[in-house]
């Protein structure tokens, strides 16, 4: 196999793992509909021994008092909207067409801006390797993408 064809199928392996790890978010999502988030929250504050006045378990707790369930639908079909997308593109890429790193340069290069104003804000070395690999993942893309056939 060669070297373009093993580089689009990593990156077609990458993306269904992130389809599958969001498709098990969405399930998730589903099963706890009716879920006291606020109490949910309180309980894993308290479990971890957090203080709750503190700056992220507030944010949690904040967050959890402002979850109604047409959110979490919402949500929840906004991830399997998310995970079509990924298993469309990882099939494309592992058959080596074309559309599909295309597809893959687009929403792989739609997190570099984004990113870069994290950077801006506050560089953390999470920050730092998901844009590297963001542009790497669109560098392999573009090299290894499979040329239009001439006539």
């Amino acid at each position: 196999m060669d070297l373009k064809r093993t580089s689009l199928r990593s990156v077609a392996i990458f993306e269904a793992a992130k389809g599958l790890l969001v498709l098990a978010t969405a399930f998730a999502l589903f099963r706890h509909l009716h879920t006291d988030w606020q109490v949910a929250a309180e309980q894993l504050v308290a479990h971890f021994h957090l203080n709750p006045a503190r700056k992220y378990p507030q944010i949690l707790l904040a967050l959890s008092a402002d979850i109604t369930e047409p959110r979490l639908l919402a949500l929840a079909f906004g991830a399997l909207f998310y995970v079509a997308i990924r298993f469309v593109e990882a099939y494309g890429l592992w058959r080596n067409r074309g559309w599909a790193a295309i597809l893959g340069i687009a929403s792989a290069g739609l997190y570099i801006p984004f990113e870069i104003i994290e950077l801006e804000q506050r560089v953390t070395w999470t920050s730092l390797l998901m844009l590297v690999f963001n542009i790497l993942v669109v560098a392999v893309l573009w090299f290894a993408r499979p040329k239009a056939a001439s006539s």
